[in-house]
């Protein structure tokens, strides 16, 4: 999927291929969308998403990690 995200996406759930919520849509920018991710999520998915250790608040989502966008949440894909 090609993601579009627009300012109707900020405060949505973002959860990954199992549903577990993994962080909110913080903002959109120029169509790049900027996450907070949950404190609790594991360092695994924060690096396959490119994240990083840094100590950053919000990270970009990269779209081709984009499943589908919903009314309520964005879907990861499998990573």
């Amino acid at each position: 999927m090609c993601a579009n995200f627009t300012d109707d996406d900020e405060g949505k759930r973002v959860v990954n291929a199992n549903g577990e919520e993994i962080g909110i849509v913080q903002s959109v920018e120029g169509g790049s969308v900027h996450v907070d991710p949950d404190p609790g999520m594991a360092d695994s998915i924060k690096s396959k998403l490119g994240w990083g250790d840094s100590d950053e608040e919000t990270y970009a989502l990269d779209e081709d990690n984009v499943e589908s966008i919903s009314d309520d949440e964005v879907k990861l894909r499998r990573l």
